[in-house]
């Protein structure tokens, strides 16, 4: 069933349009062939993976700085395996991730396609928690950046998602109303619970098809933005 009466579409980024998965991969694997470190990127990433999302909590959560989250995250990770590194390599391959991160531009499934139809539609926004200096180069090297009439990362309003602070932050910038609006994420918590807290209409897109509450409006395609919207 179709939403009625929206005229502004909000997308988170990673995970949602851009292929946070895939272009992470293959720049762990182009830093630790700059700096010279025989890893096994599968072996660390299934370590990896799940100490940067708790990380990434703390940090919505206002409970870690960005650079403790930068070194922190990779710096458990090799202690998890056993993996000696020195910390001015660990703080050097958090500067070199950060820095050959948008080296990699793969997008989501059906992104370009989705966002052609959405745009004759609505006028799109991004709400990001990802760092500014990382965020605008993904839109802009992917060249995605032209479809999105306004751009709201987490460090121009000092508050992550799902503080309202940064929604209704986006919301001013767009210049339109939570009645008027919808948020789609990846995240449960930052995207859905954030958007709903506001007020606003929320899509999860789950691509595992986690159960949730009914009465949230629910995709594991961006194709299926289409019922919608």
């Amino acid at each position: 069933m179709k939403i009625k009466g929206i005229t502004d579409v909000f997308f988170d980024l990673d995970h949602t349009l851009w292929d946070f998965d895939k272009n992470s991969e293959l720049a762990f694997g182009k830093i630790f062939n700059i700096n010279n470190l025989d890893v096994n990127v599968s072996v660390f990433l299934a370590s990896y993976k799940p100490i940067n999302l708790n990380y990434w909590k703390l940090y919505r959560e206002e409970k870690v700085e960005k650079e403790a989250l930068r070194f922190g995250r990779l710096n458990d990770t090799f202690k998890e395996l056993n993996f000696k590194v020195d910390k001015a390599i660990v703080n050097k391959l958090a500067d070199d991730y950060i820095d050959h991160l948008t080296s990699f531009n793969y997008l989501l499934d059906h992104t370009l396609e989705i966002l052609d139809y959405l745009n004759t539609k609505y006028t799109l926004h991004i709400i990001t928690n990802g760092f500014d200096e990382v965020q605008q180069g993904k839109l802009e090297k992917s060249k995605i950046n032209h479809y999105f009439k306004t751009v709201t990362n987490s460090e121009m309003v000092g508050v992550k998602k799902p503080n309202p602070k940064i929604f209704d932050f986006a919301l001013n910038q767009a210049n339109t109303t939570v009645s008027n609006s919808v948020m789609i994420g990846d995240d449960f918590e930052a995207d859905v619970l954030g958007a709903k807290n506001m007020g606003m209409e929320s899509i999860f897109f789950d691509v595992h098809n986690t159960t949730v509450n009914k009465d949230i409006k629910q995709i594991n395609s961006l194709l299926h933005l289409k019922k919608f919207l």
